[in-house]
């Protein structure tokens, strides 16, 4: 299957499981209703984490924005999610170079993916920028710091329930190699 496709079909995959799923899961943390407020677990990042390695800042951008744009119109948010998917969007290429031991050109027709870089190292980078995907979307959300503590549950919270379903998503969607027999 070509590149292309398969990233088409992982765009509509992500964005069908975003919206018709995870949307409508109300998690509530406390039972009183003045608790910790329903939140939802936010997986569509995903798309621009598992991008091909040689993918240009540019295109990484356009598609980011396309996905955020193509999330706010699903939620109704005005932009948030496409300013915070931009964001990322930006950053990948440092965090992966960061991470990785050699340089990304060293890695033609390959994304980051549990496969090419390991658990550890692709938790790592996914978190990285789950956390500034939410740190920024919930920023702007609130948009004021007078009780920080709030936002800063919110945004571990979210994190920590958008990684389980990354996770989960992984592990139901990505091919896992099987040892050779010889």
């Amino acid at each position: 299957m070509s590149i292309y496709l398969r990233n088409f079909l992982r765009f509509w995959l992500i964005i069908m499981i975003q919206v018709l799923l995870l949307n409508k899961i109300s998690l509530r943390w406390w039972s009183q209703p003045s608790g910790f407020p329903i939140f939802i677990p936010y997986v569509y990042p995903l798309f621009i984490l598992l991008l091909p390695f040689e993918a240009p800042v540019w295109l990484l951008l356009m598609l980011g924005f396309v996905m955020g744009v193509t999330m706010d119109s699903f939620m109704n948010t005005a932009g948030m999610h496409a300013c915070a998917t931009v964001l990322i969007a930006y950053l990948r290429t440092n965090v992966l170079n960061a991470l990785l031991p050699k340089n990304l050109v060293e890695y033609p027709n390959q994304q980051p993916s549990v496969k090419n870089m390991g658990w550890m190292p692709f938790l790592v980078y996914s978190a990285f920028l789950i956390i500034i995907h939410h740190s920024v979307f919930f920023s702007v959300e609130l948009w004021n710091f007078s009780n920080i503590s709030y936002l800063l549950l919110k945004i571990v919270a979210s994190t920590g329930t958008s990684m389980l379903f990354i996770i989960a998503y992984l592990l139901l969607f990505t091919r896992q190699q099987t040892p050779r027999m010889t």
